[in-house]
């Protein structure tokens, strides 16, 4: 499965008409789906503590997890979903709705109740606010914009990044002297660099990183589907690829995953964003989904990550079979 972000930079006229269009597509096939019923105001402290759901109770309350379109999105929807259910709760699945601007606006109407989301892509696509290096200064600004603006909850950051970046293999590595991207930077023409296709175009791509670090023209950009990155990298196709810290195959194959040592790129740590009338609701959600951040790290990603991608296993059970390894779920018979 292709794994891929959504931080391209687009005008709030844009945006809006992208947003219309995709909720009106997300309306007709969503169509018939319930809904709930709940208070809009986030609770108090004390308002929480008196509204829990009692366990027997949680069965009539419908939680309906999200995601967009890509292999880690299809894996982390499904650890929040069955761990809901874990918990009780009825869940509905409506994962691999689309792109970022498509997910948000199924969150704000309704459509679903959550979903996991990306602090960079956040700050960057969403919020279309300056880039930023440090991560908790990052998650706390996403934090506080999506509270006062959409009233939405983002819950506790995962220490893993997934943010954008370039991958060697060490020997090339270790050949031209390369371990950041200011190094990189100074071998460019030298290089064959692989990648999407929009990379080449992209404010957050190499324009922005030729303004960054300079002398950033490489010898040759070979443009591909996400998928074609690695498998031209081990084959000596390409020098250097376009990654994601996450992506699996940078585990599996041992390759160095290059230092943004300028911080170009925010960090990209995921979370849950859940409606406020949810946990208004059922404010134990928090704590339960909670649990899950600490756990989801770069390399425990980029295995699970390749688990899909590299061995073709399905979201479904690999999400599963990490949760019950974990303690967090039970082993079904």
């Amino acid at each position: 499965m292709a794994k891929r972000r959504d931080t391209l930079r687009i005008s709030p006229r844009s945006f809006s008409l992208v947003l219309l269009v995709g909720l009106f597509y997300l309306l007709n096939r969503l169509s018939g789906c319930v809904l709930q019923d709940a208070p809009t105001a986030s609770p108090t402290a004390g308002e929480a503590s008196a509204t829990l759901i009692s366990e027997s109770n949680r069965q009539n309350t419908t939680i309906i997890v999200g995601s967009k379109d890509f292999a880690e999105q299809f894996l982390i929807g499904e650890m929040y979903a069955l761990l809901l259910e874990e918990a009780g709760f009825r869940v509905e699945r409506r994962l691999d709705l689309g792109p970022t601007p498509l997910v948000q606006e199924a969150l704000l109407e309704g459509i679903i109740d959550l979903y996991p989301e990306y602090t960079g892509t956040a700050l960057l696509t969403v919020l279309q606010l300056p880039s930023a290096s440090d991560a908790e200064a990052v998650y706390d600004t996403v934090a506080d914009e999506y509270q006062e603006r959409f009233d939405l909850r983002w819950l506790a950051p995962a220490p893993m990044n997934n943010t954008q970046g370039f991958a060697m293999t060490r020997e090339d590595a270790e050949k031209y002297g390369i371990r950041t991207f200011s190094e990189l930077a100074e071998h460019a023409s030298e290089l064959v660099m692989m990648g999407p296709p929009e990379f080449m175009t992209r404010e957050d791509g190499l324009p922005g990183l030729m303004a960054a670090y300079g002398n950033f023209e490489v010898k040759i950009y070979i443009p591909v589907e996400p998928t074609q990155r690695y498998q031209g990298l081990l084959n000596n196709q390409a020098d250097v690829v376009v990654a994601f810290g996450t992506d699996g195959e940078l585990a599996e194959y041992d390759l160095l995953l290059l230092e943004d040592d300028r911080h170009f790129f925010p960090p990209y740590q995921v979370a849950p964003i859940v409606r406020a009338s949810l946990l208004a609701e059922a404010p134990e959600v928090g704590a339960i989904l909670d649990a899950l951040a600490p756990k989801l790290t770069n390399e425990t990603m980029q295995r699970l990550n390749y688990e899909v991608s590299g061995r073709e296993r399905t979201p479904a059970e690999v999400a599963r079979e990490f949760l019950i390894s974990e303690g967090m779920i039970e082993e079904q018979p």
